[in-house]
């Protein structure tokens, strides 16, 4: 590996190294670079504004989570709806241990910042495979996507609504994740509920949008 790049994926490292014990407040250039050994300065020659490397680090969080999400894969078994659940735990999972990393990940200035820094980018491969398991979970589902019901011909309840496209119900499924893993590390679910494990909460996402588990 080039001098250059050696130096870069180090500055990235320690500033992922730093959001173990910190928050993402604590990143700065001065700071990452004194922790990398390099002088304040050696961080502009590869990333030319703090947002850049602050996105360079949040998509080292990406790979990290999709690195883990693949070895889960390959271990477990083949049946989509399990893939599903795996990917499920290991992203509220990651949020609880990895607290500075997953607010970095979302910091909404480091994703609405343009195409340039491609944080948004970085999260798009572990979505598409969501939605492919989805597919394959409802294969139904997938090969007639839901229309709109006719005024005229409300449903009614012998009549269940058609399945939301497979796309569709994987942001779903990935909203309430997100939004699981928020509430958990705030420590609200469990001042609302009592709970002392969000496996309940990730069960019954799964359940509204897939439906009960059936045998294994």
């Amino acid at each position: 590996m080039p001098a250059d790049d050696a130096l870069r994926d180090r500055l990235v490292r320690v500033g992922a190294a730093l959001l173990r014990t910190e928050s993402p407040g604590a990143l700065s250039l001065r700071e990452i670079a004194r922790r990398a050994g390099v002088s304040h300065g050696a961080p502009r020659r590869y990333f030319p504004t703090h947002l850049s490397l602050l996105s360079a680090i949040a998509r080292s969080g990406f790979a990290d989570l999709s690195d883990q999400v693949r070895t889960a894969l390959r271990a477990g078994p083949e049946d989509p709806r399990t893939k599903i659940k795996t990917i499920a735990f290991l992203y509220v999972r990651f949020a609880a241990g990895n607290r500075g990393m997953f607010e970095l990940m979302f910091r909404h200035d480091l994703l609405s910042s343009g195409g340039e820094l491609g944080l948004r980018d970085a999260s798009l491969p572990l979505f598409r495979l969501l939605t492919e398991l989805v597919a394959a979970a409802r294969p139904q589902a997938a090969a007639e996507p839901a229309e709109p019901v006719p005024a005229a011909h409300p449903q009614t309840a012998a009549e269940p609504l058609p399945a939301a496209p497979a796309e569709v119900t994987a942001a779903a499924i990935w909203g309430t994740l997100h939004g699981i893993a928020e509430l958990w590390n705030w420590g609200s679910l469990t001042l609302a509920t009592a709970a002392t494990d969000p496996a309940p909460f990730i069960d019954a996402t799964l359940t509204a949008h897939l439906g009960p588990e059936g045998p294994p």
